[in-house]
């Protein structure tokens, strides 16, 4: 996670995560954040998000935002973000943020437009296998209302969170291959396809075969557009494809996976094989 800063109430009961104010924990705080004048709605996310071994994922995010009068979301120092996290609220397995909090659009003189970015960095460590699926989405609000952010009368700052406004499946990147032959080969002779199905694991951020998978080889003739189905094949402990066909036309062959929850839809290019 980019946790962005912590202000921690005197009982340590309330944590803000992932704003973007000073990272020092603040010190000698007195009282207990009050609660924020705010409620977010209209939250989207993308449905999926596809995450790899190395290269950063950002996924937007837009929400409404609805204040009181008393709510200054111009002021330097109000910050509000959507995030992600997996589980239930409370005891989180892990969460996702931005690296910057939400940019914000009046739309009333009491609700707003707030866009942002989830920013995820799975070469860092952000992400565990087991928390391949669906996640949860929540918004949060600050305001320090002019309060020394390093060091607060936490009696005078805001502060809402609200869960369950949604949800997305944060997915482990696949991969899919194929390769056809012999090549050429003569009509009505056996083309034997291989391939190999393999995703991301995010603990050591290499690529592993996906075992006991579904895979359809699928053709398309040559001089057409679609792809048809020939048979379902599935994928060995290392998450190899082998299967054999008979050859008839010129055309591309290809393995296509539908994907699960974990892990996202993925078609190999097509390999094609000349028929003599």
């Amino acid at each position: 996670m980019r946790i962005r800063a912590t202000v921690a109430a005197v009982s340590g009961a309330l944590a803000l995560s992932a704003l973007a104010v000073p990272a020092a924990h603040a010190t000698g705080e007195s009282g207990t954040p009050y609660t924020l004048n705010v409620s977010f709605s209209n939250v989207t996310v993308a449905k999926a998000i596809k995450v790899g071994t190395t290269n950063k994922v950002s996924a937007s995010y837009s929400y409404t935002l609805t204040h009181g009068s008393d709510v200054n979301i111009a002021a330097d120092d109000f910050y509000t973000d959507a995030f992600l996290y997996k589980g239930a609220y409370d005891t989180a397995a892990g969460e996702l943020y931005g690296d910057e909090p939400a940019t914000c659009t009046a739309t009333s003189a009491t609700t707003a437009t707030c866009k942002g970015t989830i920013d995820i960095y799975p070469a860092d460590g952000d992400l565990e296998n087991a928390w391949a699926g669906s996640w949860n989405v929540a918004a949060e609000a600050v305001a320090f209302n002019g309060q020394d952010q390093d060091d607060p009368d936490l009696s005078k700052v805001g502060y809402k969170d609200q869960s369950g406004l949604g949800s997305t499946l944060v997915q482990r990147y696949s991969k899919l291959t194929v390769n056809a032959g012999p090549e050429p080969v003569t009509k009505g002779r056996t083309l034997t396809v291989t391939g190999k199905l393999t995703r991301a694991n995010w603990e050591d951020n290499q690529y592993h075969g996906y075992s006991g998978q579904p895979v359809k080889l699928q053709f398309k003739k040559a001089g057409t557009t679609t792809y048809t189905t020939v048979k379902t094949v599935y994928t060995d402990s290392y998450g190899n494809l082998k299967t054999t066909t008979t050859a008839n036309y010129d055309g591309y062959w290809r393995f296509s996976f539908a994907g699960t929850s974990t892990t996202p839809a993925v078609s190999a290019p097509g390999d094609y094989v000349d028929v003599r």
